[in-house]
């Protein structure tokens, strides 16, 4: 980088640090009202399965959720009969459900039994609650519910496609204002996980029509709940982090038999702080491509400092506020270096015709068919970002060592 650019960058870090400051010290009060209160931990009803006992007597104890590896919590069920794991699943649901490494089937049955108790505690405690609502909207036929945790504002992951049988894959990571309310929300449908998914996937059905494919909107942590100081900081990432990393190590587990690749993660908004944080142990037998879009930052000042085997990928339209706040971090606000910058050394993707910071998935847009042919491994297709925001194809080469 040159003299001139690296101090007309540094000046941009200070401009951009002193509005943040000055919007924090407008907002008194504000750290206290909005601040979230991270879900961490095992699954719900941990303590109910580490208590039973009904399997000693063949020598199979279960298995720690919080201190086993989805390795060896798939090699446990491997050693179970049918009626064992069916027995598991009717008696604990919401561990089974959440439990990465443990059969994608069982997983889906026993979500769905916990959302269906969920659904009728909360009809008996409010028949007209929206919660009640949305739970019923989750047991709808054809969903294949990966992960569903109640407590907080709710999480949960979703499954589009046949994950068991899929060649190619792919991991979506949502940012702020995100949680159950809000996975499948109708009024922003591409600035949600479930539209997401849905158009990413339909978009690889288009690309790739013979190549069985499938995409999981990942809602597996507590997301900051507006532009406040939770999403200034990186302490729900911190806290989301290890829950992704565990997530895709079971995902490895469960889909190395049949996958050609290892899944492409995608990471939107605030989510790309949680996989900054989670890239150290992303390496290519987990993730082969890791994807931000509309990135505040990683919390890292390059792509190498992410320490990461995945190739890393960044865009970022024209019309996205949140150019506006990245690119610094002062006095722990902010979340690092701009992705999109070519200091950084990502590979930077045209995201022409996408529109405002919800628009990436958007069909017809240059991110959502450049995202399908990251996630297909269909690399010549990709077409690369003009460093000055100009038009795509015209820059640096973002497809240099893969075509």
């Amino acid at each position: 980088m040159s003299q001139t650019l690296r101090t007309r960058h540094y000046a941009r870090r200070l401009i951009t640090a002193a509005l943040t400051i000055t919007v924090m010290a407008g907002t008194a009060g504000w750290t206290v009202a909005h601040e979230e209160q991270a879900i961490t931990g095992p699954p719900p009803g941990t303590a109910a399965w580490l208590s039973d006992h009904a399997l000693s007597g063949a020598g199979r104890e279960l298995p720690d959720p919080a201190a086993t590896s989805p390795a060896e919590i798939a090699r446990f069920f491997g050693r179970l009969t049918d009626v064992q794991r069916k027995a598991l699943v009717i008696r604990h649901p919401q561990v089974v459900g959440n439990l990465d490494g443990a059969p994608l089937s069982l997983r889906y049955e026993a979500n769905s039994r916990a959302i269906r108790a969920a659904w009728h505690k909360e009809r008996k405690a409010d028949p007209e609650s929206p919660l009640a609502e949305r739970y019923a909207a989750l047991l709808a036929p054809g969903r294949q519910i990966l992960a569903f945790d109640p407590r907080g504002r709710g999480q949960v992951a979703e499954v589009y496609g046949d994950l068991a049988t899929a060649r190619r894959t792919a991991v979506i990571v949502p940012g702020s204002d995100i949680d159950l309310d809000a996975f499948d929300r109708t009024g922003d449908p591409y600035g949600a996980p479930a539209g997401m998914a849905r158009s990413l996937r339909a978009q690889m059905a288009k690309d790739a029509p013979t190549t069985p494919t499938a995409v999981i909107a990942w809602v597996g942590y507590t997301t900051p709940v507006g532009v406040g100081p939770d999403a200034a900081t990186s302490r729900l990432a911190k806290a989301g982090a290890p829950r992704l990393d565990r997530f895709l190590a079971g995902l490895a587990v469960t889909t190395a038999a049949t996958a050609d690749a290892p899944p492409a993660v995608f990471c939107h908004s605030y989510g790309s702080v949680v996989c900054g944080l989670a890239a150290s142990a992303m390496d290519r037998a987990r993730v082969l491509d890791l994807v931000v879009l509309g990135s505040p930052g990683m919390r890292a000042d390059s792509a190498g400092a992410l320490r990461t085997g995945a190739r890393v990928w960044a865009a970022r339209d024209r019309t996205d506020w949140i150019r506006r706040v990245t690119g610094y971090d002062f006095l722990g606000l902010g979340h690092g270096d701009d992705p999109t910058d070519p200091s950084f050394g990502a590979r930077v993707v045209s995201s022409e015709s996408a529109r405002g910071h919800t628009g990436y998935f958007a069909p017809g847009t240059d991110s959502l068919r450049n995202f399908s042919r990251i996630a297909l491994g269909d690399f010549d297709a990709v077409r690369c970002a003009e460093e000055d925001g100009g038009s795509p194809g015209t820059g640096p080469d973002c497809r240099q060592g893969l075509v």
